[in-house]
């Protein structure tokens, strides 16, 4: 069983900054690619950001120049310092990685999500 625990939501003012964290347990053999997506009221899951496990991101364009992406690959971690918060960023975001279990099963685990929330 391999789980994603998500932490570092809340809310923000416009224009500030928040660093969430995704930290993956349990029976790992490895973790590949990392990312994180979004979920705004009303509108689908859009991906934000993803990670490989060599480092090489994909920005979603509406983030880029304000969110950074990084991985702990010792402690199959990944982060997101999103900085220049706006409102349109408000939104439950869902922490995603590609893990190969020690088993050797391949599974696309979920995190629970987190609530970010940008108003004044």
């Amino acid at each position: 069983q391999v789980q994603l625990v998500e932490s570092g939501g809340g809310l923000v003012q416009p224009g500030g900054s928040l660093r969430l964290s995704c930290a993956a347990s349990g029976s790992i053999f490895s973790v590949n690619a990392m990312g994180w997506y979004r979920q705004a009221p009303g509108k689908e899951r859009e991906l934000v950001v993803i990670i490989t496990s060599s480092g090489t991101t994909n920005y979603a364009n509406s983030v880029k120049g304000r969110f950074t992406i990084s991985r702990d690959n010792a402690k199959n971690t990944v982060y997101l310092q999103m900085n220049s918060l706006k409102p349109e960023d408000t939104a439950v975001y869902y922490c995603d990685a590609k893990v190969v279990s020690i088993a050797g099963r391949y599974q696309d685990v979920w995190g629970q999500g987190t609530l970010v929330t940008v108003s004044s």
